[in-house]
């Protein structure tokens, strides 16, 4: 999908170009993987208005957490909560913090195999009991989706019973991958994340036992140029964006 920059957006970054002192210096974003398909969809418009490369980095939740924390450099970063220890570390300017979108943890399962019922957090239970296997990222990666998925078996209270039939993947996309090859029965991540194109998208977990995990988006305390951050950002929160959000199933703040 192509994104026109909307008129605002585009005044602010008309002026941002004529900074010539900036011109050839890369803007850098440090994402989670939550957020990484819809920030490639972003960036290209962007950087045909802007005139300005985005140099971005994806991980996992808690590793990009991490990085913002330790002080790695970054212009711009995508942050999920909670994050008591970026705001403290000061490497983020605490003000400029946009929420963008909000993206739930979902169900797929193999393409052409038969759609669970997981309407009700009782028929989750029940799905996740009779699967045979079942895939997500693993938590102790960072991954956000398989820490809020390991929380909703917690809340469910089968966490210790369908243990032997869990598979830890490496990120959401792994998880997609062993649903798409046929190696487990149902595969979960966050909805942004499954594009694979051997997998069906059953929907998003009742938030009843899993809260849609928020993204939200901080210039760097130490940004070479924060206008230009800040000017990132904004696109990152633009109508054009919120339409990208929605497209991947995630749901916009505005």
């Amino acid at each position: 999908m192509r994104i026109p920059p909307s008129s605002v957006i585009a005044v602010i970054l008309a002026g941002l170009c004529g900074l010539a002192s900036a011109q050839n210096s890369e803007i850098t974003l440090l994402a989670p993987g939550g957020v990484r398909a819809a920030a490639e969809q972003l960036i290209p418009g962007f950087e045909r208005t802007a005139g300005r490369k985005v140099k971005a980095t994806f991980g996992s939740g808690l590793g990009t957490k991490s990085q913002v924390a330790r002080g790695e450099p970054f212009d711009v970063s995508i942050i999920q909560p909670p994050y008591p220890e970026v705001l403290a570390s000061g490497n983020v300017l605490a003000d400029s913090a946009v929420e963008l979108a909000s993206v739930a943890v979902g169900v797929a399962v193999r393409k052409g195999a038969p759609r669970p019922d997981i309407s009700t957090p009782e028929a989750v239970k029940r799905m996740l009991l009779t699967a045979g296997s079942v895939a997500y990222p693993d938590p102790a990666g960072g991954a956000a989706a398989g820490v809020s998925f390991s929380e909703t078996l917690k809340k469910l209270g089968i966490a210790e019973q369908i243990g032997p039939k869990l598979r830890l993947a490496a990120g959401g996309a792994g998880a997609m991958a062993l649903l798409a090859k046929g190696e487990v029965e149902i595969g979960l991540t966050f909805l942004s994340e499954m594009d694979d194109p051997g997998i069906d998208v059953v929907g998003p977990l009742p938030p009843a036992i899993s809260t849609p995990t928020m993204l939200t988006g901080f210039v760097s305390a130490h940004a070479e140029d924060p206008a230009v951050a800040r000017a990132l950002l904004k696109f990152f929160s633009s109508p054009e964006a919120a339409a990208v959000y929605r497209s991947l199933r995630m749901q916009p703040v505005r």
